[in-house]
């Protein structure tokens, strides 16, 4: 679920609006002709100015055409962004092969569509924009029209500042694509991983309002409720004694009255009764919750308990339960026989620990692990949420880590290193922060 929910918004965060290349384009366009109107009037530099404004009239007509034929929200596909972004980078090649070549000063220009790439495409679309780019940069390089000069002169740069503006522009298109890329990937991913997290603070939300729902409906059941009793009381006490069959049914509806009022009793108080039957769990009890699903996994799972009577006792609450049956899942999916559960309580501390023995956590992630989007392909264990192709998001060990210390838990997740291997995970909670349970998760 939780990779479902970053797959469909890293899409839609990815993809660019046609609008917003329009916008840009219009942007070049309009400044790439006050540049050449501005040089070729005013300066009075003599250049190829028709052939510039072909390019630049190419440009303006693939934006109509843009405009003309998908709506303003309408957003590209990779390969089509890709494609209009290659077009702009040879557009920009052919004005600066008319001006100069590299050493005209707007070549620092060719960095905008790759760095727009890089925040926006994937990056093996990235890269060939970027190697379109260098070969654009190398031919303007070594092949172009002279750079607008006075006439009679001509502006000659010699070959070795050329290459330094060359390569200045690589090493920055470099830089600045890595750089970008990396920043749009993590706020993406943590984006995506906040959606996740919500998601499921919704439905224990969504589940501790059913109590306040409960408890209304108790409160406005027991009215009519109330006169149903009472009408029942008064044909008990006017029905002949002659009739056994109406005395037996109205003893029946006595009974089930009392039933009903006893029921919303209960009702009533979910929200507010922790010390309820129905709103309390053992530790025992949260445990075999917590691993009965999984038992039938192929895998064995053992539960060890150890502490002083009497048990620690804490409220039923769906995030502790979902953070803890995560947790268990994950160990589950990668142990290769057998998983093991122990808790340990004292009077000031309970501890849960969660072994399996599988491939364990990649050393290169152990100190980043609870943080979204991790990769765990190199030891061979993916991480919860991984889409099946190797490469772990660590979404889910993320939620539940959120989950559970919002219930005043700490979460160490580590590897066994002797007598076998494996990965273990130790949540431990202060015993009064257990004890409170859902109290504490707002």
């Amino acid at each position: 679920m939780t990779q479902r929910i970053e797959d469909d918004f890293g899409e839609a965060a990815r993809h660019l609006r046609v609008d917003t290349l329009v916008m840009l384009r219009w942007i070049a366009i309009i400044g790439q002709s006050i540049a050449m109107l501005d040089v070729y009037y005013y300066l009075k530099f003599d250049f190829p100015i028709g052939l510039c404004f072909v390019a630049i009239a190419t440009s303006a007509t693939l934006n109509i055409a843009l405009r003309a034929g998908t709506p303003r929200s309408f957003r590209l596909d990779d390969t089509e962004a890709a494609a209009l972004l290659a077009f702009d980078i040879l557009q920009l090649a052919a004005l600066l092969y008319l001006t100069g070549g590299v050493v005209n000063s707007f070549a620092m220009l060719f960095l905008a569509p790759v760095m727009i790439s890089a925040v926006s495409l994937p990056r093996k679309l990235t890269l060939l924009l970027g190697i379109l780019m260098i070969a654009a940069a190398t031919f303007l390089t070594v092949d172009y029209e002279p750079l607008p000069w006075r006439n009679g002169e001509t502006l000659q740069f010699p070959l070795l500042y050329r290459m330094g503006v060359w390569a200045a522009l690589v090493l920055s298109a470099a830089f600045i694509g890595i750089y970008a890329a990396r920043v749009s990937d993590e706020a993406r991913q943590l984006a995506g991983a906040l959606s996740a997290t919500e998601l499921v603070l919704a439905r224990e939300q969504h589940l501790t309002q059913l109590d306040g729902l409960a408890a209304a409906a108790a409160h406005e059941l027991g009215t009519p409720l109330a006169t149903i009793t009472l009408i029942i009381n008064e044909m008990q006490k006017s029905a002949p004694a002659a009739a056994p069959a109406m005395q037996e049914d109205l003893a029946l509806l006595a009974q089930e009255a009392r039933r009903c009022r006893e029921i919303l009793k209960k009702l009533a108080s979910l929200g507010t009764d922790e010390a309820h039957v129905l709103n309390m769990q053992v530790i025992d009890t949260l445990i075999e919750e917590v691993v009965e699903p999984q038992r039938d996994q192929g895998v064995q799972i053992s539960v060890v308990k150890d502490g002083p009577a009497p048990s620690p006792i804490c409220a039923r609450n769906p995030g502790l339960l979902y953070g803890l049956g995560n947790l268990v899942e994950n160990a589950v999916d990668f142990a290769k026989t057998t998983v093991k559960i122990a808790a340990r309580w004292t009077p000031n501390l309970v501890i849960i620990t969660i072994e399996d023995d599988g491939p364990g956590f990649a050393p290169a992630i152990l100190d980043r692990l609870g943080d979204p989007y991790l990769s765990g392909h190199s030891s061979g264990r993916r991480l919860k949420g991984d889409p099946g192709n190797g490469l772990g998001l660590g979404l889910g060990l993320f939620i539940a880590k959120t989950l559970l210390e919002r219930s005043g838990a700490t979460v160490e997740a580590g590897n066994i290193e002797s007598p076998r291997t494996g990965a273990r995970i130790t949540i431990s909670w202060p015993r009064g922060a257990f004890e409170r349970g859902a109290s504490v998760l707002t």
